[in-house]
């Protein structure tokens, strides 16, 4: 396989992956924050209207190229910057109009073919899962963290009791004064308050009575 063959593999490989981001992100969109049904076909046009817009990206390019070589064309002095092409600049920049057309052709064969539309559509959902399964995981684990796997437990404790001291305590011994204001010092048996938990130096957040603790 010649060189301008394997850049239009790349190239279709890249603006594939390319595809399936941006099939995978209406997926998201629609079927998590619009709660709609997924189905392939629901899908199939907009993974043929992208793969259309990437071959059209491609045409320009290869357009924008023919150009660069023909105003580069007879002109020997040096350039005034990276994109100021000369003569010797000719042969690349026809190389790679070559490759912009095998990229944009292959485009549009796939966004013709129902196979291969479908294909996007289904690799896009897969993608989309993946984000979906790790977001889940990764809230799992935190919300199932325990002091005896958390690596940054011992880190954080001294913050949570600092916090525990200076507002928790304070707050849950002022509700106590509250309660102790009825008559002779009882707690007012009018009164529909609880005591609070407070959130404290138990492990990952979990409710400590420290009722206890304060006089």
């Amino acid at each position: 396989m010649g060189k301008t063959a394997d850049a239009i593999v790349e190239g279709v490989s890249i603006a594939s992956a390319a595809a399936r981001l941006a099939v995978r992100n209406h997926i998201l969109v629609e079927t998590i924050a619009h709660d709609e049904p997924y189905t392939v076909d629901r899908f199939a046009g907009l993974a043929h209207e992208t793969l259309i817009g990437l071959a059209d990206e491609q045409d320009a390019a290869a357009d924008l190229a023919r150009r660069q070589r023909k105003n580069a064309w007879g002109k020997f002095t040096d350039p005034d910057s990276t994109h100021d092409y000369r003569d010797r600049d000719t042969r690349n920049l026809r190389k790679r109009q070559r490759q912009y057309r095998g990229v944009a052709k292959e485009l549009r064969r796939r966004a013709e073919d129902s196979e291969e539309v479908q294909l996007l559509v289904k690799e896009s959902r897969d993608a989309a899962w993946g984000d979906v399964e790790a977001n889940l995981l990764r809230r799992l684990a935190v919300e199932g963290m325990r002091a005896g796997v958390d690596p940054d437990y011992d880190m954080l404790r001294a913050a949570r009791m600092q916090s525990l001291r200076l507002i928790d305590l304070s707050r849950l011994a002022a509700h106590r004064r509250h309660l102790g204001d009825g008559e002779d010092g009882e707690p007012d048996p009018s009164s529909n308050d609880e005591p609070d938990f407070v959130t404290g130096p138990g492990p990952a957040g979990q409710p400590v009575d420290v009722s206890d603790a304060v006089e």
